[in-house]
C-alpha cells in the first residue's frame, strides 16, 4: 500500500487481535475467526496489518509465557494492499469506542464505511501489565481529535543518515517498540552487516535521547530501554 504523503506513523500495537464487532473474544490459545497481527496509528487510517507474520515467546502480565504473532512495520509503504490487512481512513470512522472493564482486555471498537457498506471491527490488545502507562483503549480519544482535527502534533528532528551509526539505530527503532540496547545492537548488525561494540551502540542511543529523537525507559531489572519518540508528544500512546 503506497504510503499517502504528509503520513506519519503516530503509534503501533503488536500482538493485537482482530474480530468482527458482536463476536465473543476466543479463549486463550485458539483464534477461532480471529485474526492477529500489529495495529497502526497514523494521522491519516489505523491500519491493522496481519502480512508477513512472525512469531515470538513473551511473558504475559500474569507471567506466563504467551505465543505473540505480529507484523513488523517500520515503513508504512512496505504495507501490501489485500492479504487481510485492513485500512480505516478517519474521516471514514463513524464512531470509536474504548472498552478495559476488569474482566476484559483492553480493546477499541471502530465502526466505519467503506464502499458504501457499514463495517466495524474490535482490535483485542493482548499484552498487558501494570508498567504500561497507556492501553489500547486510550487510542479512542487521540483518534476522535485526530478525526476532528483537534490533536496536536510535534515537530521531531531530522533522523539522520543510515550512513550513521545514528540513523542505524533509529531504522531499527522506525517500527515504535521498546527495546534494549543488546537486541537494537543485533538487529542493526543483521541489517546493515556490520559488527558494532556494545559500548558504542549505548553511547549512540544516549545521543539520540539527548537529540531528543528517542525516548529512554527504565526497567525494574536495571535495563535500560529505548523508544523512537512519536509526534503526539505528552500524549504519546
Amino acid at each position: 500500500m503506497e504510503r499517502k504523503a504528509d503520513e506519519v506513523m503516530l503509534a503501533q500495537e503488536q500482538g493485537v487481535r482482530m474480530r468482527k464487532s458482536g463476536e465473543k473474544e476466543e479463549i486463550e490459545g485458539g483464534l477461532g475467526g480471529e485474526v492477529e497481527g500489529t495495529l497502526v496509528l497514523t494521522n491519516r487510517r489505523i491500519i491493522f496489518v496481519c502480512t508477513n507474520e512472525q512469531e515470538d515467546k513473551v511473558k504475559g502480565d500474569s507471567l506466563r509465557v504467551m505465543r505473540l504473532v505480529y507484523s513488523d512495520v517500520d515503513d508504512l509503504s512496505s504495507i501490501p494492499a489485500g492479504g487481510g490487512n485492513v485500512f480505516i481512513p478517519l474521516p471514514s470512522i463513524k464512531s470509536v469506542k474504548a472498552h478495559a472493564r476488569h474482566v476484559e482486555r483492553p480493546s477499541l471498537e471502530v465502526d466505519w464505511q467503506e464502499g458504501g457498506m457499514n463495517r466495524a471491527r474490535v482490535f483485542v490488545e493482548r499484552l498487558t501489565g501494570r508498567s504500561r502507562r497507556r492501553n489500547l483503549n486510550d487510542w479512542a480519544t487521540v483518534i476522535e481529535r485526530l478525526k476532528a482535527g483537534n490533536q496536536k502534533l510535534i515537530q521531531l528532528p531530522l533522523v539522520p543518515s543510515t550512513e550513521t551509526l545514528e540513523g542505524r539505530v533509529m531504522r531499527v527503532l522506525a517500527d515504535m517498540q521498546r527495546k534494549g540496547a543488546f537486541e537494537i545492537q543485533e538487529e542493526v548488525e543483521a541489517r546493515f552487516k556490520v559488527k558494532l561494540d556494545p559500548d558504542d551502540v549505548q553511547a549512540t542511543c544516549e545521543r539520540l535521547v539527548n537529540s531528543e529523537l528517542i525516548q529512554k525507559f527504565p526497567d525494574p531489572s536495571g535495563d535500560m530501554y529505548y523508544q523512537k519518540r512519536s509526534p503526539l508528544g505528552d500524549d504519546a500512546l
